[in-house]
């Protein structure tokens, strides 16, 4: 997280409520995900429907899970009087900060039904042993 400067003045605190607007709209059009924790793994669910497999980069980088895209949809329709025609396009990026115990270079996905499911395992935990000291006579 940056954080704003005291000493940046008056000037850059004119433009705050347009900067917070724009990380609004942006949180509004970014695809709606879930994440969960099991006991071998975490689970990251992200709604992307009518986007296609060649339109999604994933990748992990020092801990963070990004993942880009770009939508692109079309429709047309038309009667005998009639024409329809609807477009979207966009792009969209998520980032998800793994926990410690995630082992980021083990990463799976998987796009389904317009659902891509982003699994990550844990770390195995290492076993403690307990090693016997033997004491010597002084």
């Amino acid at each position: 997280m940056v954080e704003k400067s005291h000493t940046s003045g008056f000037w850059p605190s004119l433009y705050d409520p347009l900067r917070q607007l724009g990380e609004r709209v942006a949180e509004w059009l970014a695809p709606a995900s879930e994440a969960v924790g099991s006991d071998n793994s975490y689970r990251i669910a992200v709604e992307l429907p009518g986007v296609e497999e060649k339109d999604i980069h994933l990748s992990v980088e020092e801990g963070v899970v990004n993942l880009k895209g770009e939508k692109r949809s079309a429709r047309e329709e038309s009667g005998e009087t009639w024409f329809f025609s609807e477009r979207q396009y966009g792009s969209f990026s998520r980032s998800f900060r793994l926990p410690p115990d995630a082992e980021g270079e083990k990463v799976d996905a998987q796009l389904k039904d317009g659902v891509l499911t982003i699994t990550i395992p844990k770390k195995k935990p290492k076993k403690h042993e307990t090693a016997r000291v033997e004491i010597r006579k002084g």
